[in-house]
């Protein structure tokens, strides 16, 4: 920027630009996101950001965004597109008649961006730190930096996650996490493990590995940033083998049936949109 320290501030947000980094401070009004009053502030490096863009916005704003690069933002992965847009933290609202001045720092911003492409090849932001916890409809979830444990509520597990009892996971034993968002699907935590010898329950309720969420259980605010923590934690233990990465990445074809069987159900209750509709299938089929 040309002066170290520029800030513009927006709706629930502020950015100040450094020469090195654009540092996100998130408000804690009560209109504030919970998402983002849970993150507090971010530090994003400018190598992990890919491009930056200036946008109309609704009923009289301009949104300013940086394009995060893949790898480079555990939560940003851990969300994988789930995020409305009122909670991308990669969002900055402003009224419409700061547009000239958000247009000056999109063009400044640009121009310091390091001429790289493709996905970051390590973690360039910081993930929310351990320990975290948070209460899901089948049990309570807690990471204290090095295991993810699940302890089950009589109330909400399965027969399944009973006969299996309550279950910890050293981060080692992990390759990666898959978090599915309670505002758009029936939402989980599952924890990938490494050296599986048989693919996991289709569903997450019969999955000692994961967690499901419900209406007030496993929030986004709480549940994605603990999901954020864990995959930076596994990150950070080393990568799996590239034989266990494909094989987490495959996904039981009936699960992914189901999950599409569900979006489907949405789009029709217009609780999601045609776009919306067409992107999440897409991702879903790139899955198997």
């Amino acid at each position: 920027m040309s002066r170290m320290g520029d800030v513009l501030a927006g709706f629930h947000a502020a950015w100040e630009f450094e020469s090195d980094s654009v540092l996100i401070r998130f408000e804690r009004g009560i209109r504030t996101p919970k998402l983002f009053q849970a993150l507090g502030e971010r530090r994003i490096p400018l190598e992990a950001i890919a491009g930056v863009t200036l946008t109309p916005g609704r009923r009289g704003t301009v949104v300013l965004r940086a394009e995060p690069r893949p790898g480079a933002d555990p939560l940003m992965d851990a969300a994988a597109g789930q995020l409305k847009e009122m909670c991308d933290p990669y969002r900055l609202v402003l009224p419409a008649e700061r547009e000239t001045l958000a247009e000056y720092y999109a063009d400044e911003l640009r121009a310091r961006l390091p001429r790289t492409d493709g996905p970051a090849e390590r973690q360039l932001v910081a993930a929310p730190e351990a320990p975290r916890q948070f209460k899901a409809y089948d049990a309570k979830a807690s990471f204290d930096g090095t295991a993810v444990t699940f302890r089950w509520f009589w109330t909400g597990a399965s027969s399944a996650k009973w006969k299996a009892g309550d279950q910890t996971f050293p981060v080692t034993s992990l390759s990666g996490v898959e978090w599915r968002s309670p505002e758009v699907f029936e939402g989980h935590l599952r924890l990938l493990r490494r050296n599986s010898a048989t693919p996991p329950p289709a569903q997450a309720d019969a999955d000692p590995a994961a967690v499901v969420f419900g209406l007030g259980y496993g929030p986004v605010h709480e549940s994605l940033p603990f999901a954020a923590a864990v995959l930076a934690a596994v990150r950070a233990a080393g990568p799996a083998p590239a034989v266990e990465q494909a094989a987490a990445r495959r996904r039981d074809p009936a699960d992914i049936a189901d999950r599409i069987r569900h979006l489907g159900e949405l789009h029709q209750a217009g609780l999601v949109t045609d776009e919306e509709f067409t992107t999440k299938k897409a991702e879903l089929l790139a899955e198997l």
